[in-house]
């Protein structure tokens, strides 16, 4: 098994649903992938982590898009573990929000060290795995939370481009004319 995997304690293991021993196999390999892709490599004297995914994310135009489908392999394994689907909505919206924000030069490369989306996601799915019926409903009500306030901060994106994009066109147009 993985270092990644051992070092975890028992009672936070991650057992994805399945036959015999390869459910702690699977566990340990997606665990071991979201530490490659988010904090394998420290940067001494700061104990700051970093991945593959910070790494990659330096090509343009590659970096971000190859590991967000890395990354779907996780979203993946918890729609096949039966992770409610506003959790897997959740996970899926971490994986966009590091991709939209990863593309940014420098700017996505920081956010990719704070954000670290395959950790989060993996760690959403050890959640729902030792969650009690009653904590379950209650982790769905926060994923519920973050999902309708990440849609309320797009919508609000979306009009702010929206009425700067005309500001700017009409700044233009009375310029011209």
């Amino acid at each position: 098994m993985s270092h990644v995997a051992s070092s975890v304690r028992p009672e936070q293991e991650l057992i994805i649903p399945g036959k015999g021993a390869t459910k702690r196999e699977r566990a340990a390999d997606l665990e071991l992938l979201a530490h490659w892709l988010d904090s394998v490599f420290r940067i001494p004297g700061l104990n700051i982590r970093f991945g593959l995914d910070v790494l990659l994310g330096l090509i343009p135009g590659f970096g971000d898009t190859a590991t967000s489908l890395i990354s779907l392999y996780i979203l993946q394994a918890a729609t096949k573990a039966g992770v409610p689907r506003v959790t897997v909505a959740r996970m899926a919206l971490n994986i966009a929000l590091d991709y939209v924000v990863g593309i940014v030069p420098i700017v996505g490369d920081l956010f990719d060290v704070y954000w670290k989306a395959n950790n989060r996601n993996v760690e959403l799915m050890r959640r729902h795995a030792q969650a009690t019926p009653s904590q379950e409903r209650r982790l769905e009500w926060g994923d519920r939370l973050f999902v309708i306030g990440l849609m309320a901060m797009l919508v609000l994106l979306l009009i702010g481009s929206v009425i700067a994009a005309y500001t700017i066109l009409a700044w233009i147009w009375n310029a011209l004319t």
